[in-house]
């Protein structure tokens, strides 16, 4: 339903340190880098898989007000690399990995606050690790 995402963070080398490190073991890369000099006054880039950028972040006012961003997992053990490398790169903790069957009953997922105070979560909702 959606191509992409994106939303200006307030210090663009920190978030985009912390993103990479933190999508990495989702699978999601720096995919698209733009510079101010290519489009004016923007500078971002684009992550996700290989050749197709899913989620940007980009220099600008911050976003204002929290907002939950959720990143499909393809096992659980991704979901625990995502927490451990998130919270390595910075990030503070807004629940570690566990099962939430209250969202449904495979769903095991974990959330980070990210430097601008997000929420950002890794989701599998296989039952398989």
């Amino acid at each position: 339903m959606i191509d992409h995402i994106g939303f200006s963070v307030a210090d663009y080398a920190r978030s985009r340190a912390f993103f990479a490190a933190a999508l990495a073991p989702l699978g999601f890369v720096s995919v698209v880098e733009v510079s101010k000099e290519q489009t004016g006054d923007y500078e971002g880039t684009g992550f996700g898989p290989a050749g197709r950028p899913k989620f940007w972040i980009g220099n600008g006012e911050a976003a204002r007000g929290p907002m939950h961003i959720a990143f499909v997992a393809d096992s659980r053990t991704a979901v625990d690399a995502f927490y451990n490398a998130a919270i390595a790169a910075g990030g503070r903790d807004n629940g570690p990995p566990g099962l939430r069957p209250h969202y449904h009953p495979d769903y095991y997922g974990a959330f980070v606050l990210d430097p601008d105070g997000h929420n950002i979560e890794a989701v599998c909702r296989s039952g398989e690790g």
